[in-house]
């Protein structure tokens, strides 16, 4: 007689099945645990100058300065800085304002969830900082006026103004009522200014030449809406200290020559032709050339923007403001 078959009870079958299930988890978790742990990123640090939470308003959404520096300050909390309102304005008779001024406020109220408001009063209710975006400078001063009076510092994007006229009337208004403003091209803090300005490594310099695209707007002098990039950029070199004025155009360039007090010749070159690429500075000097890099700006001006709403001081001197606009309109 043959020996049955044993077979094991259901019960014995399923403790093995768990014992091997709990054996290969703690197995797993060893080894698991032996794994080095993913790196986690630190938040940004704060830095010393941003001493407390600001609300920042918009003033004007007819530019891609709108969107492009509220998502910046909403991609760097440790600034403390966020924009929470805007107010549309906008020129009529400007189709580059009234073409683009209700697309890109419903960019920044969609994707950003600023408050769009129906006035400059119902804007300084709900800011403490403002950002004076309008593409055209012609309202700038009446835009501006109720903000510095309401002690509201404020960065007005470039030009200053329409014309020099209205440009010292700001610069007047913020001293009579002690609100510092702010006001700059963002090529002024390409990254490689301090370097070309301070020790360009050329020797004796013969030549500094600044360029941007030659792009007029209507009802402003030629240079005030593309050249005053080239132009903010030969100051931020040259420092002030203009006396006089030439300009010529030829087939490939719009071209303004300025000699300074001390002998120093300072260039804008405007390219008229989109394929003419230039650097935005050029130093030529009796042991070469110097030249910037093709790194974008904006992410420094945004940073110079956020400090000074926390301190208050400008980097740029408002006399130097008002001699680049008289250089643009001596040009003219």
């Amino acid at each position: 007689m043959t020996n049955p078959v044993h077979r094991s009870r259901p019960s014995a079958r399923r403790a093995v099945l768990h014992y091997a299930v709990v054996l290969l988890a703690i197995v797993s978790g060893a080894a698991w645990s032996d794994a080095p742990a993913p790196a986690q990123s630190s938040p940004p640090q704060v830095p010393a100058w941003a001493t407390r939470d600001l609300r920042a308003g918009i003033i004007g959404t007819d530019t891609s300065h709108v969107p492009q520096f509220t998502a910046t300050f909403q991609s760097h909390p440790e600034w403390r800085i966020k924009v929470v309102a805007a107010y549309k304005g906008g020129s009529p008779d400007l189709p580059i304002s009234a073409n683009r001024l209700e697309g890109f406020a419903k960019t920044i109220q969609e994707k950003n969830g600023v408050e769009i408001v129906d006035s400059i009063d119902a804007l300084l209710a709900k800011v403490d900082v403002v950002l004076l975006e309008s593409v055209d400078g012609r309202p700038h001063l009446a835009q501006v006026t109720p903000v510095l009076k309401a002690g509201k510092r404020v960065f007005i994007d470039k030009p200053l103004a329409g014309n020099l006229d209205d440009a010292r009337a700001i610069v007047r208004l913020s001293n009579e009522t002690g609100t510092p403003f702010f006001s700059s091209s963002s090529y002024r803090f390409h990254p490689d200014i301090p370097r070309l300005r301070d020790n360009p490594g050329v020797g004796k310099v013969a030549s500094i030449r600044a360029s941007s695209p030659f792009n007029v707007m209507e009802h402003h002098p030629d240079l005030y809406y593309y050249g005053i990039h080239g132009v903010e950029t030969l100051y931020a070199v040259m420092g002030r200290g203009c006396v006089s004025v030439s300009r010529k155009v030829d087939g490939e360039a719009d071209v303004t020559t300025g000699r300074w007090q001390d002998g120093r010749i300072g260039v804008y070159y405007g390219p008229l032709k989109s394929t003419d690429k230039q650097p935005i500075l050029r130093i030529q000097g009796d042991k070469g050339v110097a030249e910037t890099s093709a790194a974008t700006p904006y992410d420094a001006l945004a940073i110079a923007i956020a400090q000074f709403f926390h301190t208050g001081h400008s980097p740029v001197d408002s006399a130097e403001t008002i001699e680049i606009l008289e250089f643009m309109s001596a040009a003219q």
